[in-house]
C-alpha cells in the first residue's frame, strides 16, 4: 500500500498534471469570460438586428414547431468568438516566446569572436 500512495504522490507532483490542471483552471474561467461577453453585448445585438426581443426568438414556425435559427447563429458566434480570441491569445504567447528566448541566447560564438577580435585591433 505505501508504494501505491508513493506511486500516486509521485504522479500528481509530476509537472504536467499540475500545468494541465492550472490550464483547465483556467479555461473554465476563460469561458464564463467569454459566455458573459457573447451573452450581454453579441446575442441582445442581434435580436435587435432581427427586431426580437431575445435572441432565440429569431426564427420560423413549421407547423406545431419553432425552427430555433438564433439557436445555430449563437453555437456559430460561439465558435468563431473562441476560436478568435484563443487565436490572439497563441499570438501573443508565440511573439512573447520567441522575445524571452532571444533575451536568453546572448551572443553567437561568431559574434563573441568578432568582438574579441574587434577588442585586440583596438589594443
Amino acid at each position: 500500500m505505501k508504494d501505491f500512495i508513493k506511486e500516486y504522490r509521485d504522479f500528481i507532483n509530476k509537472g504536467d498534471v499540475v500545468t494541465v490542471a492550472v490550464g483547465l483552471v483556467m479555461a473554465l474561467y476563460f469561458k464564463a469570460i467569454v459566455d458573459a461577453i457573447i451573452a450581454g453585448i453579441i446575442e441582445p445585438i442581434i435580436a435587435a438586428i432581427f427586431g426580437e426581443n431575445d435572441f432565440y426568438g429569431i426564427g420560423f414556425d413549421l407547423g406545431d414547431s419553432f425552427v430555433s435559427i438564433g439557436l445555430v447563429i449563437q453555437a456559430a458566434i460561439y465558435f468563431v468568438a473562441v476560436a478568435f480570441i484563443l487565436f490572439l491569445i497563441i499570438k501573443a504567447y508565440n511573439r512573447w516566446k520567441v522575445e524571452a528566448t532571444e533575451e536568453e541566447a546572448g551572443p553567437t560564438e561568431v559574434e563573441l569572436l568578432t568582438q574579441i577580435r574587434d577588442e585586440l585591433r583596438r589594443n
